[in-house]
Order: C-alpha cells, then structure tokens, then sequence
C-alpha cells in the first residue's frame, strides 16, 4: 500500500473535509494532523523530516493511501519522489478568509498560562506530553518554518501562503495537479481522481466554529 493522492494545500484551506471526500471516494485511510495527535508514535519521523527531509515513510504511511494538511503537505515534493504516481491536490482559498481561519484556530496553540497548566498536567498524564510535542513540532515546522516566526505579521502571512500555492503550481506537473476548493463540490475531484461522484454531499467539516468547539471541549475538562 502507498501514497495515491498528496494534498499540497495548508492547514485550512479545506483539508479535513478533503480527508473524508478522500476516504469516501475509497482511499482507505487519509493521513491529517489529526492522526499526528492520535498517534504520537509517530512524532518522531515528523521531528525528523523537519530536521533531515527525510524519513521512514514506510512507517509513517503504514496503512495510509492519501496524504493531506499539516505535516504531509509541508513535503509535498519529498514525497512526489517517494511516490511518483501520486496526484496532487491542491487545496486553495481566498487569502484574508484563510489567514482569518488560521488564525482563529490551528495558530491559537496553548500559551501563557495555558500552557504552563498543560506542562503541570504533562507531568503525570502521557496524553497531555503527546499533544504538547505535537505543538512544539507544529511551532518549529510551520509557525517558525514556513512563516518565520511572523504569522502575526498578516500581509508576510498571506504573501507566503501566496507564493506557496504559485511554488506548488510550478513544482507540479500539470497533469498530476488539481488546484481545487472545497466549494467546487465533487465533480473536479472525482474527474482529476477517475472516480465516479458519490450519492452524498460533499463534506463540509472543521469550520472554525467547530474547532473551537472541538478545543474547548479537549482542554477544558
């Protein structure tokens, strides 16, 4: 089993409810931050694809047909080399409602006092230190890596996030890339896939309201 489909796209632009399209249309297992969290076995090969380029994607893969979001996109062209049938999917979204999006969620890690509170509960609880290494990579790969440290700084922010979708468009053969957005539905997916359109809407899941809601539910209780 390999990767068949690599999602290009960052964090919010549509990635969760590209997972589930993904795994409706029959890839059996979709890669997302979200397995990071669940997994965090599997911190380590992160840790070292940040530090090295490179992996054990056999490891990290195991099970895995799809690929999309935070980590997997950051080395997106790692991984058209290790899997050189894949396509690409590129996730894509207006630029202010983007920045906007991230910045109401998946920047809004643990600060302060916050913080300190997990690293009190880390102490005794596995599942707090997971969680916590997850966002210290997230800091160190996407947050001081990509953005350099200047997310905060909007206009630096939506110029990366810009010239991140142009690089994946010049680094992608045409042929292999769909530059798509959620809102387009099933259609231009299921063409670019050579899948038939499933009988059930298109997912729309993890908006912002709902990751709050996920978060507040996670951390607090």
């Amino acid at each position: 089993m390999s990767i068949q489909v690599i999602g290009a796209g960052m964090g919010r632009t549509g990635t969760m409810s590209l997972k589930h399209a993904l795994e409706i249309l029959g890839y059996v297992k979709c890669h997302h931050m979200i397995e990071v969290l669940q997994n965090p076995s599997n911190l380590p090969y992160w840790n070292e694809m940040h530090e090295k380029r490179s992996t054990d994607y056999e490891a990290v893969f195991n099970g895995y047909t799809a690929a999309v979001d935070f980590p997997g996109a950051i080395y997106y062209k790692e991984l058209m080399v290790q899997y050189p049938d894949a396509k690409v999917v590129l996730g894509v979204r207006d630029a202010e409602k983007w920045y906007q999006s991230c910045l109401d969620t998946i920047y809004q890690v643990p600060k302060g006092a916050e913080r300190a509170g997990m690293e009190e509960a880390a102490k005794t609880d596995p599942q707090v230190k997971n969680v916590l290494g997850v966002f210290d990579y997230a800091t160190n790969a996407i947050w001081n890596g990509i953005f350099k440290g200047r997310f905060e700084d909007k206009e630096f922010a939506i110029q990366t996030f810009n010239e991140w979708t142009e690089e994946v468009i010049r680094s992608v053969p045409a042929e292999k890339l769909l530059v798509f957005e959620a809102k387009e539905g099933w259609e231009p997916l299921c063409n670019f896939l050579g899948k038939p359109i499933p009988d059930v809407p298109y997912p729309r899941v993890n908006d912002t309201a709902e990751f709050q809601a996920k978060k507040n539910n996670k951390f607090n209780h």
